[in-house]
């Protein structure tokens, strides 16, 4: 099966998870866009559920769908978050933000009352850090911040360069909140809570894409099939 593929699957098991009258976060991502897609689906069959988008290219598919949809300013209290991962630890923390959307993903997981994470079997990782970090940042003063984001990495024990994120042609990466994203290439993270308050502690830096103690389940599509993992 393709990695594609594997990602429909896990988008299509968290359906489960999903009752009549839920109000969802609904994440960013390649496996996110499966859920969606397939929520619609069921939305048009009948199911009545509100949905809060974690980005513009997500309002813009879960409104192509059908999907109703809200704000967190109107729908502050979330019932249940289903959102895609770029590396998932054994203990269930997480890194995210590999499609730029971090920031609100993580107000709206943190809004709700559960997290699901969905992904094909090579995010799992025995630990974090693999991936590129990632590291919204403001605009202003970006060379002394980055600076101070790579100083922070060191102190807990992962040194590693912090990446400015481009577009395919070149430009600078920018959020849907106007920010730029510094990628940490680390490596491995052995103390993502530590890195994780030195990283909101630095001037400058706006959120981070390690989402420890946010997640409650995990669905993993593999080639033997699905897993789900728990807290």
């Amino acid at each position: 099966m393709t990695p594609d593929s594997l990602k429909r699957e896990a988008a299509a098991r968290a359906l489960d998870f999903v009752e009549p009258g839920m109000r969802l976060g609904l994440g960013t991502g390649s496996t996110a866009k499966h859920f969606v897609e397939l929520l619609g689906e069921r939305v048009r069959g009948g199911l009545d559920v509100l949905g809060v988008p974690t980005s513009e290219a997500t309002r813009a598919d879960a409104a192509a769908a059908g999907i109703r949809l809200s704000t967190l300013d109107d729908t502050p209290a979330l019932d249940l978050t289903v959102d895609g991962a770029d590396e998932i630890a054994p203990d269930l923390s997480v890194i995210k933000g590999g499609g730029g959307a971090l920031l609100r993903e993580k107000i709206v997981a943190a809004a709700s009352a559960r997290m699901i994470v969905i992904a094909d079997e090579s995010k799992w990782v025995e630990m974090l850090g693999r991936f590129p970090l990632p590291v919204e940042v403001v605009p202003f003063g970006l060379a002394p911040t980055r600076l101070a984001v790579e100083a922070a990495a060191e102190a807990v024990g992962c040194p590693g360069p912090a990446r400015l994120r481009r577009t395919r042609e070149g430009h600078a990466f920018v959020t849907d909140g106007g920010h730029l994203i510094l990628d940490l290439m680390l490596g491995r993270i052995p103390q993502p809570a530590a890195l994780a308050a030195r990283l909101a502690a630095v001037p400058g830096v706006v959120e981070h894409g390690l989402f420890l103690g946010l997640v409650s389940v995990a669905i993993i599509a593999g080639a033997s099939g699905i897993r789900i993992e728990n807290v």
